[in-house]
């Protein structure tokens, strides 16, 4: 009996790029798309593609919202992939290798992303290992609101080829997707009990800048690098500034 493989994928106004990353995973025995309230036609988009698009209109977390997408899945193994995400041929040609074999119950994949028109090799964004393919029932997401990760149980493999990442499109796309995952982050940490204010907020932006930037040598990714290091910054600023705000009960 063949293994079944799911494709999930979590989305919002992703029109302009879903078409490309969907058919991508065709390969696949199912493609599961979970929509949180796209104004711009993605769910229609998605639908002449995929097995099952669910459109949901609240938004619960990055975390949640993947296990939504995985309780929709029926295949006995998961590969969750973004929008901003490409599977080649020779990535697809692996993961089926490496479900049939069965020699793990989840595999990492390097993730290689592009910015600013360059392939960012350093900053901390290569080799970005992602854990992405699991048996269905072996793992789940955390529910943590950004930054989420798959929790499970039994042996992980290691992948060769690489994700295709696209990306943000400039500073700007960078800038804004920093300031949401701050302000998801700062959430998180209040509910944790956190402590934030100016003072950590400046040695949290301070380390964020040098070990991006000089530790983890994105000096060598040239402009792409240094824009990554200022904006690793200004989102921990952002994040113990919010958390401040919030331990003072603002809104």
């Amino acid at each position: 009996m063949a293994v079944r493989l799911s494709i999930i994928l979590i989305c919002k106004d992703e029109a302009s790029r879903i078409r490309e990353t969907l058919e991508a995973v065709r390969f696949a025995d199912e493609v599961v798309v979970v929509d949180s309230g796209s104004t711009d036609g993605t769910p229609e988009i998605a639908a002449a593609i995929a097995d099952r698009v669910v459109v949901t209109e609240d938004w619960p977390g990055f975390g949640p919202q993947k296990n939504r997408a995985l309780d929709a899945a029926t295949g006995d193994w998961v590969l969750s992939i973004d929008a901003d995400e490409l599977v080649s041929q020779s990535l697809r040609d692996e993961i089926l290798s490496a479900i049939e074999a069965g020699t793990h119950d989840a595999w990492r994949v390097p993730r290689l992303t592009t910015f600013l028109g360059r392939e960012i090799r350093h900053s901390g964004w290569w080799p970005d290992y992602v854990l992405r393919l699991f048996r269905r029932g072996a793992a789940r997401f955390s529910n943590d609101l950004v930054h989420e990760r798959v929790v499970f149980e039994g042996s992980v493999g290691t992948l060769r080829n690489h994700l295709q990442h696209s990306g943000e499109d400039d500073a700007a796309s960078l800038r804004e997707k920093s300031i949401r995952y701050a302000t998801a982050a700062a959430a998180s940490l209040h509910a944790d009990g956190r402590s934030g204010g100016p003072c950590i907020a400046a040695a949290k932006a301070a380390a964020a800048f040098l070990k991006n930037y000089v530790v983890r040598r994105g000096f060598l990714d040239g402009r792409a690098g240094w824009v990554i290091a200022i904006t690793a910054a200004a989102g921990k600023w952002r994040r113990y500034m919010r958390l401040a705000e919030l331990n003072r009960g603002d809104a």
